[in-house]
């Protein structure tokens, strides 16, 4: 178990396995034992949005390889898991009947998958199984695009992520794509988050996609993008349905992990050219323009790639001398690109929280097979469930941070970002909690840790305060206690403060 497997993560565990025992040779044995073992698989995070947001384009980005198709193929109206393994191969899993293998071919930047005679309504899901380090830290769920005229390709992605009748959803998290703060993606988002114990803003990171050409594919592109993406952030409808909001520019950055060796000759012989800065005054001129230095074709395959901000910015890139082969300038477009933030993040706000996320998603799924199958030997499990869920810290942490956001609780703007820091809402490491810097020593963050906690524990009594302020701040005392619990050498350790019985409600 890795270290952010605190005391909830063994318990929610436990209550399994006890479920299992009592559900033994019942039609939901099965269904349980498939939540126990989802327990230990990877961090299931899906991409999702409205049709043409560039979510197979992101995910290809984040595992570094041109995998999802990217047109309107039949395969792009069909909910894809990517998952880790030793062997290249696409299975086909139905509503009805077994699963199946599929033949398939890389080709033109994807995967093409030969569905043979099964029709897209008939597919519960496809898993592409490759070999990836991304993929053995999280499962990526690619989901069809919302908002599409086509109903039922809009209805699959949301039976995977919102799904009715109590069940729980097949994600753990989610990064969701938008390219402005559409009505479909405000309602989306609050069906996500409504109703289950796994759905919380904690767990949803929002991506401003395509924001490369939010900004006309001028030079200064992203940080328009940025602008736009912090008017998001502080948005009070959109801060209470999502972590954050970062802008990505997509194509870039699944280009840039994949730039051939060709491509950057291509881009030095441009950045030397004397006609290069009339060809990049539009891109219909850069593709058709006659030009003896880098043929058309050449031009038409940088273009489709590396979209217009990425083709000027890989110029500029060269001809200010910082890239000298195609590894600085792969490495230099993908920071360009916004992808190292959205990395980040995921790292810091997902990975670091991966076993609390999936022991929420477990429990939530446990709670639902009791109820959908009650039999008098569960009664005890019902109580383990609610004891659980309302007794443990690390869920405490993340209710807390769900109701600051949503402002249904409310405390003063000067406490409003420590206690969301304090809370894991900018990294999970103790340094980061306490606002520090990440090499601070442990003298240090024993130092800030114990006036954190003189700081909370003062507000929690204060007799002034209303009862939601109190037990906010009976939380955060908590969490300090927590880290001063902890030997110094586990300070730097991505993992939250050590679970235990701290309880909000």
């Amino acid at each position: 178990m890795s270290p952010e497997a605190t005391g909830v993560v063994p318990a929610v565990g436990a209550l399994l396995a006890e479920a299992v025992r009592v559900y033994a040779g019942s039609p939901a044995e099965r269904e349980l034992r498939a939540v126990a073992a989802r327990i230990r698989e990877p961090l299931r995070v899906a991409i999702a949005g409205r049709v043409k947001a560039g979510k197979s384009t992101l995910l290809n980005a984040l595992v570094g390889q041109e995998l999802a198709a990217t047109d309107a193929g039949e395969c792009t109206r069909l909910v894809t898991w990517y998952v880790d393994g030793t062997a290249y191969r696409v299975d086909l899993q139905p509503y009805r009947g077994a699963p199946r293998q599929l033949p398939f071919r890389q080709r033109h930047g994807s995967l093409d998958i030969d569905l043979g005679d099964v029709r897209a309504e008939q597919v519960e899901r496809l898993i592409v199984t490759w070999p990836s380090p991304m993929l053995r830290r999280t499962t990526l769920i690619d989901t069809p695009g919302i908002g599409s005229v086509n109903t039922e390709v809009s209805d699959r992605s949301e039976r995977v992520l919102a799904p009715e009748d109590g069940e729980v959803t097949a994600a753990d998290a989610v990064v969701y794509l938008m390219r402005h703060a559409h009505g479909d993606d405000v309602r989306f988002l609050e069906a996500f988050r409504d109703g289950a114990v796994d759905r919380r803003t904690v767990n949803t990171i929002a991506v401003l996609s395509r924001c490369d050409e939010i900004g006309h594919a001028r030079p200064d592109a992203l940080t328009t993008a940025a602008r736009i993406a912090d008017r998001y952030r502080l948005d009070p409808r959109v801060r209470a349905l999502c972590q954050t909001v970062v802008p990505v520019a997509g194509l870039l950055a699944s280009s840039a992990a994949s730039l051939r060796e060709a491509e950057y000759r291509a881009v030095v012989a441009l950045a030397a050219a004397e006609d290069t800065d009339r060809m990049l005054l539009s891109a219909a001129r850069f593709e058709s323009a006659d030009s003896d230095t880098v043929s058309t074709t050449e031009r038409t395959t940088l273009l489709a790639r590396y979209g217009m901000f990425g083709v000027r910015t890989a110029i500029r890139l060269v001809r200010e001398g910082g890239v000298t082969n195609a590894t600085d300038l792969a490495r230099e477009l993908t920071k360009a690109s916004g992808m190292r933030e959205l990395q980040h993040l995921l790292a810091t706000q997902f990975g670091a929280r991966a076993d609390v996320l999936k022991a929420r998603s477990a429990l939530s799924a446990l709670d639902g097979v009791i109820r959908r199958h009650p039999v008098p030997a569960a009664r005890g499990l019902v109580h383990q469930v609610e004891r659980v869920q309302s007794g443990a810290h690390e869920f405490a942490e993340i209710a807390l941070i769900d109701d600051l956001r949503s402002r249904r609780v409310l405390l003063p703007e000067s406490e409003l970002h420590d206690a969301e820091r304090l809370l894991g809402g900018e990294g999970m490491d103790a340094a980061t909690r306490l606002g520090l810097d990440a090499q601070a020593d442990g003298e240090t963050v024993r130092r800030v840790a114990a006036e954190q906690h003189l700081r909370w524990q003062r507000r929690a009594e204060n007799p002034a305060a209303t009862r939601e302020r109190a037990q906010a701040a009976r939380v955060l005392v908590r969490t300090c206690e927590g880290i001063l619990s902890r030997r110094p050498a586990e300070y730097s350790a991505a993992a939250p403060a050590p679970g235990g019985v701290g309880r909000y409600s």
